[in-house]
Parts: structure tokens; sequence; C-alpha cells
């Protein structure tokens, strides 16, 4: 793809994106509705799509919890049409008036939530993410250029067909949704370059691919990076309470971003807990790597290296230290967190607002799994990601974090003296 070929798709998203900032609600929200219907309706074209996809990656040997993120079963179109269908529910955040006040010289000043305008999404694997994408933009009056990975470029091509189809039938904008249709590093290597039509670039995949983005771009970045999440289990938790929620947070879906890496527990509880974990985590073919005390308790685990302390497995692996106390527990999720997102299993309510108080990451959570950090959980219809960047957005991203303020004033002939 030559670099003309991105100069386009940017200039047609900056032409697009002055007509969809004006875009009324009900013609917005006609689209999503229209977008999930043919979504649903196109499932066998989605799937054979999905299976060239899939047949690819199982040849270059992705991890099943790899192949788990990039498959579009049945429920993940489904799930992708329930979260248009939720965004298209909630409030439109443009034109929102947040905030009024008079000043003593009788000037009236607000803000007023608008686009930000044109929005690029680089990312790797999770198809779902061209839908969430465009849906959060369209809602939030943004044109959006989604450049996914070579592992779903079938699938997201297909995808993006579909929603186009969707918004011209429904009166949106033309080039409002727009997908560059080569995987060649060199594409991304242009649209960092594209100031003047690109607002923002929000990457999400790999360590690899964030530090890339960050490093190149001259467009404002807000970083997705990994998920270094963990789950304390404090002294005198609920037993089964958390056993299911270290289980579910490891073992539901490995291989996504909120999904446990590192388990810290109670040196006063973990004699009793580990073992009972231990024996769950075996039968689901969790490998664990543990610290000297974990390996004291649980005979033949493997040792954890310093490495494994800041790990992203994205797999059925766990990183395990017993820890002394509370301020244990913060200091290593302090060192080796990623800012993403943090649990706390306790009955103690002083201990539990002190987590929730000094943990510092996007998502704090008291007896709940890491698996609720997201948008859709949340609330937020749907999400163009997990921000681990604390300016202008932290923690899931929906459509007010895809807008910006500006302010608005009204007089009556005042002048400044």
């Amino acid at each position: 793809m030559q670099a003309s070929d991105v100069l386009g798709i940017a200039k047609a998203a900056k032409e697009a994106s002055k007509k969809i900032a004006k875009l009324n609600t009900a013609v917005k929200n006609k689209a999503l509705l229209k977008m999930a219907e043919e979504l649903e309706k196109s499932h066998d074209l989605l799937k054979r799509e999905n299976a060239k996809d899939l047949s690819a990656a199982e040849k270059k040997g992705l991890s099943r919890a790899m192949l788990d993120r990039l498959t579009l079963s049945e429920k993940a179109i489904k799930g992708m049409a329930q979260c248009l269908r939720e965004v298209a529910a909630l409030p439109d955040p443009v034109g929102a008036i947040t905030g009024m006040w008079r000043r003593p010289n009788g000037l009236v000043v607000g803000r007023m939530r608008i686009p930000i305008g044109v929005i690029g999404i680089i990312y790797e694997s999770r198809p779902n993410v061209t839908s969430d994408s465009a849906g959060l933009c369209l809602k939030s009056g943004n044109a959006v250029i989604l450049r996914g990975g070579s592992e779903a470029i079938n699938s997201n091509r297909a995808i993006a067909d579909i929603l186009n189809s969707a918004c011209r039938a429904s009166g949106a904008p033309e080039k409002a949704i727009q997908l560059v249709p080569t995987v060649e590093r060199d594409a991304v290597v242009e649209m960092l370059k594209l100031e003047e039509y690109i607002d923002l670039i929000i990457p999400r995949g790999g360590e690899g691919l964030i530090r890339f983005v960050s490093e190149n771009s001259r467009i404002p970045v807000i970083k997705h990076y990994k998920g270094v999440c963990h789950v304390f289990v404090d002294e005198g938790a609920d037993m089964d309470m958390a056993m299911n929620i270290a289980f579910n947070a490891k073992v539901q879906r490995p291989g996504v971003c909120n999904a446990m890496e590192t388990l810290l527990v109670h040196k006063n509880i973990a004699k009793k807990f580990l073992p009972l974990i231990h024996k769950k985590y075996l039968d689901a073919g969790v490998e664990l790597r543990g610290c000297p005390e974990t390996r004291k308790i649980l005979k033949g685990v493997k040792e954890a290296k310093e490495e494994d302390w800041s790990a992203e497995y994205l797999d059925l692996i766990l990183s395990v230290r017993v820890v002394e106390d509370m301020d244990e527990a913060i200091a290593h999720i302090e060192k080796y967190g990623s800012l993403h997102t943090e649990s706390i299993v306790t009955k103690d309510y002083a201990n539990a607002k002190r987590f929730i108080e000094e943990v510092n990451s996007s998502t704090v959570l008291v007896n709940a799994s890491t698996r609720f950090s997201d948008g859709f959980e949340l609330g937020l219809g749907a999400e163009i990601g997990i921000s681990t960047t604390k300016v202008h957005a932290f923690g899931p991203m929906g459509l007010e974090e895809l807008t910006t303020q500006k302010f608005i004033v009204y007089g009556e002939g005042q002048v400044r003296e």
C-alpha cells in the first residue's frame, strides 16, 4: 500500500468527521441498530471469513488462548450486535452541557462535550474490536480509521464491509468508518505521521505494538498497555468466594487483558487456601510459578523468576506469591503492575477501603473477578479499549472518553478592562 493511499484514507476521514459531528442522535442510533441487525444476518459469511484467519493462525502455532480471542463464534457475533444495541441505547454525549456558572461580571460560562475528530485504532487479534470501535466512534461523532492485525484481516474486512453498508443505508456519512486494507507495517508508519488529519491514536495489542506506536507517532496516543492484573486474597477472606474469584479471573478467558496474571495470598491463609485452589487449577490445566513460600506449600510448583512478576502471559500460566500483609501486596502491585486491574477478596471493610484508595490502577475491585474490567460489563455499552494512560482517559473507554470539552460563554456586551 502506498503512502498516498493512507493519506487518502485520512483526508476522507477528516471530511467525514465534519459531517458526523453534526449528525443527529436519531440517525446515529438508526445506523447502530442497522449495523447490529446486519451482523447477525451475516453470521455465515463472518464465520467463513473467520475460518480463513483461524486456519492461518493454527498453522502459525498460535496458542489456544490466542485462537479464542480470534474466533467469531455464534456467541461472539451476537455479542458484537448486542454491544452496538447497548451503545444505541445510551445517551448521546455530543452537545451535553457538563456545567454552567455565572461570573461576577455577568458572563455565563459552561462546558460542552464535542467529538475528538478522527480517531485511528491500531489493534491486534480480536475482530470484535472492529465493530465495538466503529459503533462507539459513530455514536460519539468521530470518524474512525481501523487498522487491524494480519491474523484477523479476513474477519476485519468482512465486519467493516457490513458496518459500512449499514451506515450508508441509514444516512450516516460516507467514509466515517474506514478499514486500512493492508497488514503491512508501513501503513502504520504512515498513519502515525498524519497529525494534520488524525487527532488521536489508540493502540491495542501486545507490548511491542504499543511501544512502536508510542515511539513513532506524531499524533497524541492513549496507551492501552498490557494487563498485568492481580487478585489479592486477604487474611480471613471467604474461602469459597476467594476460590471462585481466583479461578474465574485466570481460567474463564486467559487470553484477554483483564485476566489475572499474578495471585497474591496473605501468609495467614496461604496454607489453607493454596492447596485447594491448586487442585482446581491443575484440573483446568493451569501452570503455576511460585515464590519460595508458595513452593514450600505446593510441592513441585515451578519457581517464579523475576521476569514472571511483570509478565502478561495471556495463557493458562499464573504467578503466585505469598505476602506478609497488605503493605507487601500493595507494594508488589505498585512495582510490577501495569495500572490495569486489581482485585481484593476480603471481609474487612477497612482493608477494602484502603485497597481502593491506595491501589492506583484504572479499575480496582472488591470481592469480584478482574474479568469485570470491561466496558460492556461496567455499563458503557462497549469499550474502545482499556486505557492505562492517566491523561484524558483512564480505564475502559466508552462514549464520554471519546469526546473532549470546549468552553461556551454567553455575554451581554461585556468587554475586558
